[in-house]
């Protein structure tokens, strides 16, 4: 009786933690020891950027929501595993943030790309008005795929990170295809994605003669997202196996999905459960201040994450990885490859060099799930706020 009145805030702070286990803790391709690592793995997580449901936000297209409580979960996901490709591209995936320490540029430019005003990157602004050239309404729920293909188009906006952003459809991830989009377009789109050479930043990450070795590379950076369906209404067990080793390559950015009634950003896991990021808190919307300075502990993650029973998870996911350049993309190819070797781990989807002959063009976005797809969409996405008004423009 006692533990039904613990509000969800007191449960997370008194339940959470860590469980003391010689199983390893594996968070976006790194891996831990709860016993002698526990205070990096907290630094670790904390360090992703959270986002969550926000409240009092200048309008949606003017006229729309001024909040996102009760529909904006995947979107705030999408936002997430895409914000982590980000802090790879710019900072590097060894950059951590600490609390009142400052920050270097980069760190607020990627911040800033998410922040909930129209004209942000990655806002969730232009993340439900592109939806809706999409054919999803302001308000309407939206799946891992719809969600990936919205920050696809996003992402030609974004010069400055200057990304290639792949989809792999039907359960196929054709190399070809990839290594034609990460080797396009170059030199480089805006003149802020190529730091000068004699400047002292960071580019992508890596100190400056790193950045000239990259821009001779002539790749990319990749984000590849792939959409799954693994299994009907719950998870088959053969695929746990591979959805756990996903998260042990450096190239990981994650998992969006989620169980009934919520969407979450999964990040790592510890023995049969997940760890993940949950978006469902409401926080006021935070603006720059006089100085131009943006207040950020609001979006980092200060208490232990959650964690859920893998078999918990709904079976429509999309996963996400990054390749900083060529090679990485290539160690990604072969790891793949090994995955299928593995005992008891059926792949979740297939590794080939070219398209096959029966494959629809890659390029052309189908955002309108069919109608068995919008219920259960319905059904399992915050499905619990049934007062919420759906608004359109």
């Amino acid at each position: 009786l006692f533990l039904a009145t613990l509000t969800y805030d007191t449960l997370r702070f008194e339940y959470e933690d860590f469980p003391d286990t010689k199983e390893p803790v594996w968070i976006l391709g790194r891996k831990y020891s709860v016993f002698t690592e526990k205070e990096e793995i907290l630094l670790d997580v904390t360090s992703r950027l959270w986002f969550t449901y926000r409240k009092n936000f200048p309008a949606i297209g003017g006229t729309g929501p001024t909040s996102d409580t009760g529909w904006g979960c995947m979107l705030r996901c999408g936002q997430m595993i895409f914000a982590q490709a980000l802090v790879c591209r710019h900072l590097g995936r060894d950059w951590r943030w600490i609390k009142g320490k400052r920050q270097m540029d980069n760190y607020f430019n990627v911040l800033n790309a998410f922040i909930d005003k129209k004209d942000s990157y990655y806002s969730i602004h232009q993340i439900a008005q592109m939806g809706v050239g999409e054919g999803k309404s302001i308000g309407q729920w939206y799946g891992p795929n719809t969600v990936a293909q919205v920050l696809k188009k996003l992402a030609t906006f974004d010069t400055w990170s200057s990304l290639a952003v792949h989809i792999a459809m039907d359960n196929t991830v054709v190399m070809e295809e990839i290594r034609r989009l990460c080797q396009s377009n170059f030199p480089c789109a805006g003149a802020a994605a190529c730091p000068a050479v004699e400047s002292d930043v960071l580019y992508n990450g890596y100190p400056e003669e790193a950045g000239v070795r990259d821009r001779l590379s002539l790749w990319k950076p990749l984000v590849l997202l792939i959409p799954l369906r693994l299994g009907l209404t719950e998870i088959n067990e053969a695929y746990i196996e591979t959805l756990k080793h996903c998260f042990m390559m450096p190239q990981s950015l994650g998992v969006i999905g989620g169980k009934p009634n919520s969407a979450h950003y999964f990040i790592g896991y510890v023995g049969e459960e997940l760890i993940y990021l949950d978006p469902h808190t409401t926080q006021p919307a935070v603006e720059s201040n006089d100085s131009g300075c943006l207040p950020d502990e609001s979006f980092h993650c200060q208490h232990p994450p959650c964690r859920m029973s893998i078999a918990e998870l709904d079976p429509s996911i999309a996963v996400g990885f990054f390749c900083n350049a060529e090679e990485d993309f290539n160690d990604w190819c072969q790891q793949i490859k090994k995955l299928s070797l593995v005992r008891g781990a059926l792949p979740m989807f297939e590794l080939v060099e070219r398209q096959p002959s029966h494959f629809s063009n890659p390029d052309v976005l189908n955002l309108t799930p069919d109608s068995s797809d919008a219920d259960r969409l319905e059904r399992f996405f915050d499905s619990e706020d049934e007062d919420f008004e759906i608004l359109s423009l």
